[in-house]
This record gives structure tokens, sequence and C-alpha cells, in this order.
């Protein structure tokens, strides 16, 4: 029971911390022991050299969020044990018995107070004038520039967010890291003036040191003028190495943590990754000591040993970037026998669902060897598409096409191009979202997933047309966006018999009754691939597949067409189509359609063999037509979406109609309206 207590003791980390920091206070006031005055000093050290390492080990400054904290603690910490040696120094005088001190006195300035005292002033000088002032100065300018560039990544995550490159759950962490980093150099910022004034203040200590031990000596203890300066200033220039030294540590901590802005390794691998991963300079250096060793008066021996090794370094440097080259080659070169081997002719008649080529410029944005993250995006796309359409789409096949213009890419569905766009490679797209009045150079565009007006622009303009309010993105997002869109357009197309057999077989893991079900009704693989196109061809979700074949088992064995079946399942989905296109407070805005004009489509439904067809006169259907591009203007100049509302009986002819001149519109019946969604009117097809 006892041990557990222990555990559990040491657990509470919280409360150790607290009592150190009381106890920090404390020494400030009551004297110690010089036995304990060694004991600090060494963990003094010790906690300043932890510090240091664990900051040349992490990868980004906010892996260490605690370090501001820690600064401030350790500062007072170093300023409370220079506060108790220097009571003990003063009070024991020649019978002062600290033994780090002593030794940084006595063997590591050689015995010399003058040696040991311009050692402290250079220590001091460098500390303040080089590390600190440098670091201070990185500090604010890294605070400054992180807050203001936040705007502009919380609008790329949005637009990640919106493109499907990324999921809420991800959003919502890179919002969150965006903040801390924020958060972390702002404290830096004013962390970093902690820095400055132990500097200041372990140089003021030390010479007032120097003066009150002296009159203590001479004026109290009756020494010498000699003995007095052997035996205070001595310590004196031991107390302050032994505190300049951690705090020198701690300063040089402070540097290094904020000018790893754009690290992504610890310190030492990313120094010799990318100092030592091009030989010739090693051969130049090699080639420049040897060639001073041959200089008349210059050392031989240490100039040469130099230049040998710099040049071994170079020749098995050289030796490992060629073996690295041939193994990313044979991959390459299998591919290229492969090649030449005997075709597989069924291998050409296949048609890919869906097909992204790109102009042989726009390679580097698959190719993960030079940066390219294109692959991983498409990826997040097909999952993406998953959680919002409830569609598994199929693998997405890139490939480059020689007969491209370089820069042009093609979304190919089942071989057929249904979208394409033009790159420019290093720069950004820049699209004014409505309310930015200054306009920013560029080459003007425009977006191909929208049709939206864009601008490129390099990326030394990025940051001002983020402040500006421009929406910025890059390349690999815009060919992202693209295809989700095409994804959402063109989902019924892509989906297949094979695929609705696989929903099935995944649903009856779980819900194998509900299936059993839908097969005893009469309902083939067939008929219900044409329910779930119809669905998808109007921007529904068959997420919810349970409701959608619970629905076809009940009204199956009496509805036979497919399109009556749509609109039955339409309602059965009511409060995912109204949760949809409804905002926060549960409004939807639609445009209504009069009385008289849905008698007059009512009256134009024929009844043929493949189902209803619309036969208006042509005079009456452009009138209707030239209605419903006029309200859904009005509608967009408002900012909001354009959703019908008309009576079930015609809701799907409508929508037959209305997807000819407006794809993204929505038409909804008065029976897929829930109770708790409110309708608001903005607009009314009238005669």
């Amino acid at each position: 029971m006892a041990k557990l207590q222990a555990r559990a003791w040491w657990k509470r980390t919280d409360i150790l911390i607290a009592i150190g920091v009381i106890a920090i206070v404390l020494m400030l006031i009551i004297p110690i022991p010089a036995i304990v005055l060694d004991f600090l000093i060494a963990i003094s050290f010790s906690l300043t050299l932890i510090i240091l390492i664990s900051v040349m080990y992490m990868g980004k400054a906010v892996e260490l969020s605690v370090f501001p904290s820690l600064l401030l603690v350790t500062t007072v910490y170093r300023l409370a044990v220079n506060v108790s040696s220097t009571r003990l120094i003063l009070l024991k005088g020649p019978a002062f018995n600290g033994r780090i001190i002593i030794a940084f006195g006595q063997f590591v300035v050689g015995g010399n107070y003058v040696v040991g005292m311009i050692i402290f002033l250079i220590l001091i000088a460098v500390q303040f004038i080089v590390i600190t002032k440098g670091a201070t100065r990185v500090a604010e300018v890294a605070a400054r520039f992180t807050l203001d560039a936040m705007p502009g990544k919380q609008m790329a995550i949005d637009a990640d967010l919106s493109a499907g490159l990324i999921t809420e759950e991800e959003a919502i962490h890179k919002r969150v890291e965006i903040q801390r980093e924020a958060d972390f150099y702002g404290a830096m910022d004013g962390a970093s003036k902690f820095v400055q004034g132990d500097v200041k203040v372990g140089l003021l200590i030390t010479m007032i040191n120097i003066v009150g031990g002296l009159v203590i000596g001479m004026a109290m203890r009756g020494e010498s003028l000699r003995g007095a300066v052997s035996t205070y200033v001595m310590l004196t220039i031991g107390d302050g190495l032994v505190n300049q030294i951690p705090s020198l540590m701690m300063s040089t901590a402070t540097g290094i943590i904020v000018t790893r802005a754009v690290a992504k390794q610890d310190l030492g691998t990313e120094i010799t990754s990318q100092l030592l991963n091009q030989p010739r300079t090693l051969w130049v250096g090699a080639g420049f000591l040897l060639f001073l060793a041959v200089l008349p008066g210059f050392p031989k021996i240490p100039l040469i040993l130099l230049g040998m090794i710099l040049g071994f370094m170079a020749y098995y440097l050289r030796r490992g970037l060629r073996a690295k080259e041939e193994e990313k080659e044979a991959p390459k070169k299998a591919k290229e026998e492969a090649a030449k081997g005997p075709e597989s002719v069924v291998g050409l008649l296949q048609i890919d669902p869906i097909a992204l080529e790109i102009g042989y410029n726009l390679i580097p944005l698959v190719d993960p060897e030079q940066g390219g993250d294109l692959l991983e995006r498409v990826t997040m796309i097909r999952r993406q598409s998953a959680i919002e359409l409830g569609l598994i789409f199929p693998p997405i096949r890139i490939r480059d096409n020689m007969k491209l213009d370089p820069n042009t890419y093609s979304i190919k569905i089942k071989g057929v191009e249904v979208g394409k766009g033009t790159i420019k490679m290093g720069k950004y797209l820049a699209m004014n979202p409505g309310d930015v009045e200054e306009p920013i150079e560029g080459e003007k565009t425009e977006e191909p997933a929208f049709g939206l007006p864009a601008i490129w622009i390099d990326e030394a303009q990025r940051e001002r047309a983020e402040k500006l309010g421009y929406t910025v993105v890059d390349s690999p997002s815009v060919i992202a966006t693209h295809i989700t869109e095409v994804i959402k357009s063109y989902a019924s197309e892509v989906l297949g018999r094979q695929d609705v057999q696989a929903l099935l077989n995944s649903l009856s893991q779980d819900y194998s009754a509900v299936v059993d079900e839908v097969k005893k009704a009469g309902a083939t693989v067939g008929d219900l691939q044409k329910v779930l196109k119809g669905l998808l061809k109007e921007g529904v979700s068959i997420r919810d597949l349970v409701t959608i074949m619970e629905t076809i088992a009940d009204y199956f064995p009496s509805v036979k067409d497919h399109e009556e079946l749509v609109e039955l399942v339409r309602q059965a989905l009511a409060r995912q189509i109204c949760q949809q296109y409804s905002d926060p407070e549960k409004k939807i805005p639609v445009i209504t359609i009069s009385k008289e004009i849905e008698e007059e489509i009512k009256n134009a439904i024929v009844e043929t063999e493949r189902g209803k067809r619309f036969a208006m006169e042509p005079s009456q259907q452009k009138k209707l037509l030239n209605q419903v591009i006029e309200e859904t203007k009005k509608l967009r100049m408002k900012g909001l979406k354009p959703v019908f509302l008309t009576s079930p009986e015609i809701r799907a002819v409508f929508s037959s109609i209305v997807s000819t001149i407006i794809p993204n519109a929505a038409v909804l019946s008065s029976f897929e309206i829930v109770p708790d969604i409110r309708l608001e009117a903005v607009g009314n097809i009238g005669l």
C-alpha cells in the first residue's frame, strides 16, 4: 500500500513543480549551506544542458511549447542560486567552501583573477551582443509574421476542407496547431526579454559582489587590499562563471528554438543532410586546405590531415549518392524492360471509370520524390466522397499524356473528357470571394472547377493576396478541387452494378434482414442501381443505405417504376435532404412555383413506355426557362443556392427541366420537408 502511495506521489508532477517554485523563492530569503549550494549549481548545469539538447532534437518549435515558461523558471532559479552564493561568499569570506565556485575560480581560469575577469566579460559580451540580441530580434519577427499569416493559413485550411482534401477532424487539428504556433511565438517574443535581463543582472551582481567583498574584507575583517582582492574577486568571478555558463546555454537554446521555424527533423539530422548532400563542397574544402599546407609559414600536419579527412568524406559521400540513384533508377528500368515484352491486348480494351491525364510539366505534382502530394490528395478525395455521397469511388488512374499541352490536365469519365484545366507551375491561383476591392497583379484566368474569374500570382505575392482577402490555393489544390466537383457531378454515371453489389455485400454483414427482404421483393441489382443513380444524379447521398433499401423493400412489390421509387426514397430521406440545404437556423430559402404553372407542367407530362416525358409547347417552355434563369440570378446575387419547391407530382419532371440550364440547382417537393424546417419564399415562378 505504501509503495502504491509513493508511486501516486511521484505521478503528481504538478505538486512537485509547485513545491520547486516555492523553494526557489525561499532560496532568495533563507541562507543555505555550501554543500546544498553545490548541489543546486549542479542542478542548474544539468537542467540547462538537458533543455539545450532537447531543443536540438525536436522537429518543430511547438513540440516544446512549454519553453517560454521554462525559460522564466530557470532564469529565476539561476538568480536565486546567484543570490544564495553571494550571501555565502560575503558572509564566509576566506572560509567559503563552495567546491564548484572555487573550482571555477581557481582551476578553470588558472587561478588568475585578471584572466577570469576577462573570460567573464567575454562571455557576457558574446551572450548579450550576439546570441541574446539576435534571438530577441528573430523572436519579434517570427511573432509578427506568424500572426500576420494566420488568416491566410486559416483560409487555406477551409479551402482544403471544402475541396475534400482533409476531414473535419484534420481541419480542427490544423487550426489548433496554427493557434498554438501563434501563441508560442507570441510568448517567445516576451520571454526572450528574460534572457536579456538575466545577462544584465548577472553583470550587475558580479560588480556589486566585487565592491561589497572588498568593503567587507578590508573594512569589517581588516584584510589587506591584496588579500581581499585575491579572495573576493576570485570567488566572485567563479560565481559569475557558474551562473553565466548555464545562462549562455539557455540563451543558445532560445536562439535555436526561434530560428528553427521551417525545421522538419532534429538539428543534427538536418545539418548533416543539408550540408553534406553535395560532395563537391567537400572537395573544394579539401583542396583549399591542401593548398594552404603548401604555402610557406602555414602548419603542414593539421592542414594536410583535415584536407585528407574532407577528401575521404567527399569520396564516400559520392559513392553513397550514386548507390541511391541506382536504387531509384532500378524500378524505372524494370518498367522499361516490361514494356518491351509482349503486350496484352485485353488490357488495352479496358476503360478506367475515372482517369486524370496530365502534361509532362505537371509530373512533379504527382511524383513524391519531387515533393508532389497529388496522389495523397486523390486518396483523400475518394475518402471524402465516400463520406459525403456514400459511394465507394473506384481508384482514380493518373497518367501522363504527351499529346496534352505540357501545363494542361484532363479529367475523363469512362474514357470521355468531362473536365480540363491549365496549371501554371510554381504559381498560386487567387480568387476574389466578392468583397475584395483592391486588385492584385497577375495573369487573369478562369478557375476550372466552377468557372470563376481568378488570377495566377507568384509566390512572392501570396502573403499580400491573403492579407487583402483573396482565396489563394496552390496548383495541386486546383486539380483536387476540380476532381472533387467532377465526382459530385458524374457520380451517377460511375456507379456500376458491380459497385451496387459491393454495397449490398457490405450492408448484409450488419443488416442481412434488410438485404434479404429486398431480394424477396423481387428487386434485382439493376433495379437498385437505377434508383441509386437517380438519387446521385440530383446530389442526394446514398450513405443511408439502410433507409433506401427498406423503402425499396416496402414499395417494390407494387411500384415497379424506377422514377416513382426514387421519389418515394427521397421522401424517406427527407430529413437528410433538408439538412443538406438548410442553414444553421433550420431555414431553407426556396423559389416557389405557382399553381397555374404547376397545372401547365402537369398537363404537359406524357406517359410513355420509357416513363414520364415533358411535352410543353416550345414558346411556353421558353418562357418557363427564362423565369427560372431570372429567379436563379436574383438568388445568386444574394449569395444563396437555388432551391425550388414544387408539388410531388411534378418534382421529377421539373428537376429534369431545371438541370438542363442550372446544373447545381435543387428541386424539392412538399413531401420532402420535415416539420422542424422553416421555408422562406425568396422568389416565385408564375404566369
